[in-house]
């Protein structure tokens, strides 16, 4: 009787013996084929980088060597502080061949609103040159943060002074147009950027320029004419763009046309200084070689068309 009862005890203790293996093992071989995924480059990363590695099409793991990348700094985001939960696109529920999107697509294409796209970036990016973006020409005309920058690759083209204009130069043709004249700055020499200018995120002043007026941002470099000036020339004070062409023109030093023409739309008189001569309509008064003078160029005379401080003072006439 004692010997019936063990061995049933025994046959018991290995039936539950088969059914934990049974159990087991098909657990510990799905362990085995499919092991624990861990972060590569951010924090949480884990179940994004499962699918979007180094063989991905997107270089996403090259933020590592980005400024975002930066795993000592506490302020690195996550994916998830760009891109969202986007727990659809994580578990397909569907089970379609295409996963439905994350929760914020970045790109000028996106179906994601440019304004939801910026708010991502916003979140951290909103103090410094950022602080005007709201209200300006680029907001404004829904051209989100990603169209210029791009965060996941290692050298961000339009914070590089070298590439920066071919950034810009994608939308704004008509100033590619004018840096390729005989004159013009020094843009695809790569001594100035479209950045020395003007701030893409927005202003205090026109055009996205980087201080409040043209003539502040023009006497940055140009600080000899600035003045203060004894004589001062009046459409010089307003706006330097009244005779030039910032950009780039075919007339030196990128002004709007040459002399005595470009002068000649706000001098208008007759006879010397303001109108223009040709063989057959020449000023009575003059001789040849001063009519000569006159007549190619106010500023062989004129040089100081910026200002002067010379001590005879403007002409009196009574």
């Amino acid at each position: 009787m004692k010997t019936s009862r063990y061995l049933l005890a025994s046959a018991l203790q290995g039936l539950v013996l088969v059914l934990g293996l049974a159990v087991a093992l098909p657990a510990l071989a799905q362990k085995s084929d499919k092991p624990e995924h861990k972060d590569m480059v951010l924090k949480g990363d884990a179940k994004c980088t499962r699918c979007h590695d180094e063989s991905d099409d997107y270089p996403v793991l090259s933020i590592a060597q980005t400024p975002h990348g930066v795993q000592a700094d506490a302020r690195t985001p996550t994916c998830t502080s760009c891109h969202g939960e986007s727990q659809a696109h994580l578990d397909n529920p569907g089970g379609k061949a295409d996963r439905p999107l994350p929760d914020r697509v970045f790109g000028l294409k996106s179906p994601t609103p440019p304004d939801t796209q910026d708010g991502a970036c916003l979140t951290c990016h909103q103090s410094g040159l950022r602080l005007h973006w709201q209200g300006s020409p680029h907001q404004a005309a829904g051209v989100p943060c990603s169209n210029c920058h791009r965060v996941h690759a290692a050298k961000d083209k339009v914070r590089d002074k070298a590439t920066q204009p071919q950034v810009c130069f994608a939308c704004h043709k008509e100033q590619r147009a004018q840096a390729m004249k005989p004159s013009h700055h020094p843009i695809l020499e790569g001594k100035v950027v479209c950045s020395s200018c003007h701030n893409p995120h927005g202003g205090i002043g026109p055009h996205n320029l980087a201080k409040a007026t043209v003539n502040e941002v023009c006497y940055t470099c140009h600080a000899e004419k600035r003045g203060p000036f004894l004589w001062e020339h009046p459409p010089v004070r307003e706006d330097c763009t009244n005779c030039h062409v910032p950009h780039g023109s075919i007339h030196t030093p990128l002004l709007k046309a040459r002399g005595p023409w470009l002068c000649q739309e706000c001098h208008l008189a007759q006879y010397h200084p303001s109108t223009a001569y040709n063989g057959q309509s020449l000023p009575p008064f003059a001789s040849a070689p001063a009519q000569q003078l006159i007549n190619n160029n106010c500023l062989n005379c004129h040089s100081q068309v910026h200002g002067s401080n010379h001590p005879s003072g403007p002409r009196k006439t009574r």
